[in-house]
């Protein structure tokens, strides 16, 4: 029997693939649990529509994701803070504080995205990786400057 899988099974399929399995394994174990449905002409169709259509999503969003990288590695960005004697910062500048620098220049970015290895405790200047989606990271220049 065909059936469409809805859920990934271990050694069988991914979400949305069309396998053959034995007619008492989609009857009695697939089906009743809601793994997978029976493939008929219709749900085929159907599911190649849905697959172009995701893939449209998909490649729309990698180009949007790409025109933010590209912004991001362009951008220069500055971040104000007390240091005392030998440029060392009396605080850090952290993930919030880049994210709110960031937003001052109008590039929206999460302060979860951005993939500092530990806190800026000196001034200075710093390349900073920013994660924009789709395994893409864009560096940002950021200057750490006295305030």
């Amino acid at each position: 029997m065909k059936v469409i899988l809805k859920q990934r099974v271990a050694d069988l399929g991914d979400v949305g693939d069309v396998v053959t399995v034995a007619d008492g394994y989609a009857r009695n174990f697939l089906i009743p649990r809601d793994l997978a449905t029976r493939a008929d002409k219709a749900k085929v169709r159907q599911l190649e529509h849905e697959r172009r259509m995701i893939k449209a999503r998909e490649e729309k969003l990698l180009k949007e994701v790409q025109e933010l990288a590209t912004k991001i590695d362009g951008a220069s960005c500055t971040v104000s803070a007390r240091a005392g004697d030998e440029d060392k910062l009396f605080g850090s500048v952290g993930a919030a504080d880049i994210a709110e620098a960031l937003h001052e220049i109008e590039l929206e970015i999460d302060k979860k995205d951005i993939e500092l290895d530990e806190p800026i405790k000196e001034l200075g200047v710093y390349s900073v990786p920013i994660n924009v989606g789709k395994g893409i990271t864009a560096r940002l220049k950021l200057w750490v400057v006295r305030e």
